[in-house]
């Protein structure tokens, strides 16, 4: 089944008064405990925030997430604010022919915009799309300095920059944030005027703004390099990983979809996992067994989000570069959301940038013990392949998924024939360990075993054939 035979069904799904009406209930009880907990996190006033949107009547492109309405969308930015500990105070839109490249939404908007963030006494105006750098300097010259002027890119690298806790997240933060403040630096400076060499004489010195942006390349150069030695020890570490062949699989899934919670039921990583936007940044690599005895390594990964602002996906390559080594991908869902399908698109917008999208893949339905409509989803999973439902908060569904997700390893593994002296017995311990045996024979010259085995087993043993002429490899009939 396509994405959009699936959006078409989930939407019928939730398409009943009964359910929507559940999932409406859910949803409003879930923002007020989430509001609750971020305002208890910050001490003092909140600062407030106005938000802007703007919908097109046709998508600027291919790539823009159909599925995330208007309403939809806003409600999303929301949560951003709220998690990166501001008060939304009021909301806006405007439905347009093309955006406004001077000011985003139209000059007749911003005039009742202005009248809103006087009478709301607003500190800061979030618009629901990056800006562009004359767009945020105009915007700041018509509201005034007074108030700040952001961008959902700039919301999100904000709570990124709170959320980040290694060296490594904090790297990739800084990276990203000074890449989307280069071009921006202009709107920073009102005195431009200044020379860096004093007095009046013209060349003697450079304006601070050029200065600034000298600075801050250095600064980029600097931590590109800072992560390219990241990136470097990560792919070290994976070759050590790949040299004990255990079959990897990398959970992805929108934000706060559960991926965190499912690695801890499975693996009891402890991981923090709550009920909020991006909680965990940095990727966590844990061991489990599955139904059987065999062994996978599970990585649970950074949470996208629809409009991931490209900086990011550029500065934590080393993180996603994980999934690319995976063997199979988790995609975990949020069966609790009507906007499930929407955010399976985004997920699958970055997965295809990742050029992993192809990689076998097994869906997880999580949250189904919030879902309103969990009866009917369990009787819709039954009939898709490589589907499951399941609620890693109360273990629900988890062996099944489990027993699901060996069977698709199983399916990753190569077909191998191959005599092992008793001297190497190690090598036959690994091929069980890992590996699916379907005969075994004892004879004068060894052990002759027949498994499929990850690719990494296979390579290591052909490497070894050419050193050890005891050990023999059959051709396949």
């Amino acid at each position: 089944m396509d994405m959009g035979e699936f959006q078409a069904e989930w939407n019928e799904i939730f398409a009943s008064d009964d359910i929507r009406e559940k999932s409406g209930n859910l949803i409003t009880q879930s923002d007020q405990i989430k509001r609750h907990a971020n305002y208890e996190e910050f001490d003092g006033d909140l600062e407030t925030a106005y938000l802007v949107g703007a919908e097109l009547k046709a998508p600027r492109n291919k790539r823009d997430t159909s599925g995330f309405g208007r309403e939809e969308s806003i409600n999303e930015l929301t949560q951003l604010a709220e998690t990166a500990g501001l008060e939304v105070v009021g909301s806006t839109h405007q439905m347009m022919d093309k955006i406004n490249p001077k000011t985003f939404v139209g000059s007749g908007k911003i005039i009742e915009i202005m009248k809103e963030v006087e009478r709301l006494g607003v500190d800061t105006l979030i618009f629901d799309d990056e800006l562009s750098a004359t767009q945020g300097r105009n915007l700041v010259r018509m509201l005034g300095e007074d108030i700040r002027v952001c961008d959902r890119t700039n919301l999100i690298l904000d709570i990124f920059s709170q959320r980040a806790r290694t060296a490594e997240g904090k790297l990739q933060v800084e990276l990203a944030m000074a890449e989307y403040q280069l071009p921006r630096l202009t709107k920073m400076w009102t005195h431009l005027e200044r020379q860096a060499g004093g007095g009046q004489v013209k060349g003697m010195g450079e304006k601070q703004i050029e200065i600034d942006k000298r600075l801050l390349r250095e600064k980029i150069t600097a931590l590109k390099l800072d992560l390219e030695d990241v990136r470097l020890h990560r792919q070290q570490y994976r070759i050590r990983r790949a040299k004990a062949p255990i079959p990897v699989a990398a959970i992805v899934g929108y934000t706060n979809a559960g991926k965190s919670t499912l690695l801890n039921r499975v693996s009891n990583a402890e991981v923090l996992a709550e009920d909020s936007l991006f909680a965990t940044l940095d990727p966590t690599t844990r061991r489990i067994y599955l139904p059987q005895g065999k062994q996978l390594l599970m990585t649970d990964t950074v949470g996208f989000i629809q409009k991931l602002p490209t900086q990011l996906v550029a500065a934590f390559r080393a993180t996603l570069e994980e999934i690319a080594e995976a063997s199979v991908i988790i995609h975990v869902v949020d069966a609790s959301s009507p906007l499930a399908v929407a955010q399976a698109q985004a997920v699958q917008a970055v997965l295809q940038d990742l050029k992993v999208s192809h990689y076998p893949h097994l869906t997880v339905w999580n949250k189904m013990d919030l879902s309103p409509a969990s009866h009917i989803l369990r009787q819709v999973a039954a009939a898709r392949k490589d589907t499951f439902c399941i609620s890693a908060q109360t273990g629900e569904g988890i062996e099944e998924m489990l027993t699901g997700l060996e069977r698709l390893v199983e399916l990753t593994l190569v077909q191998f024939d191959v005599s092992i002296p008793y001297t190497e017995g190690w090598l036959v311990g690994e091929m069980h360990q890992v590996g699916v045996v379907t005969n075994e024979e004892f004879t004068e010259f060894g052990t002759r075993i027949a498994a499929s085995i990850p690719i990494s087993l296979a390579s290591k043993i052909e490497k070894l054939a050419k050193k050890n002429s005891t050990i023999r490899i059959f051709d396949l009939e």
